[in-house]
This record gives C-alpha cells, sequence and structure tokens, in this order.
C-alpha cells in the first residue's frame, strides 16, 4: 500500500481546505473585496500548497527511498533524516 492511500483521508482534508480557500478568493473577487484581504487569502493558499508539498515529500522518502525510523543502514538512515529536515526548513 503506497503512502497516499494509506494517508489518504488526511490527504483528502487538506485538498478540501484548499478548495475552500480558493472558493473563498473567488468570492472575494466577486464581491469586490479589498485587495488587501485577497492578498491575504491567497497567502493562505499558498502556505496549505506548501504544507501539502512538504507531506508529500516526506511521504515519499520515507516510503520509497529511505525511512530513517526503520533503515538498517545508519549512513541512508541519517541522510533521509537530514533530506526530511531541509525539505521542512525549505518549504516552512
Amino acid at each position: 500500500m503506497t503512502h497516499t492511500i494509506r494517508n489518504k483521508a488526511r490527504l483528502l482534508g487538506r485538498v478540501r481546505r484548499l478548495k475552500g480557500q480558493i472558493e473563498a478568493i473567488e468570492r472575494a473577487l466577486e464581491t469586490e473585496v479589498p485587495c488587501g484581504e485577497i492578498l491575504n487569502l491567497t497567502a493562505s493558499v499558498r502556505g496549505a500548497v506548501t504544507g501539502l508539498t512538504a507531506e508529500l515529500l516526506e511521504d515519499h522518502i520515507r516510503e520509497h527511498v529511505s525511512n530513517p525510523d526503520k533503515d538498517e543502514d545508519p549512513a541512508r538512515a541519517q541522510g533521509a533524516a537530514d533530506l526530511i529536515s531541509v525539505i521542512r526548513t525549505y518549504l516552512k
């Protein structure tokens, strides 16, 4: 079972929240909300997409490259842990 199937409910929840945020931007544009509010809404979407991307990347590394919690090769486990840490930091 792949990580996207195993974590399907959680991932779909994130996507549905993103969908709601996009719809909020659409409503704001239709009702001519001030641009500052629209910029805040778009920043929220960007953050949500970044969070989803980070989660997918981390799960992909753990599933298809190396799971640092289970890998018997200490060097590979450390490399995977370092990569996950960098992704978390970079996508903050």
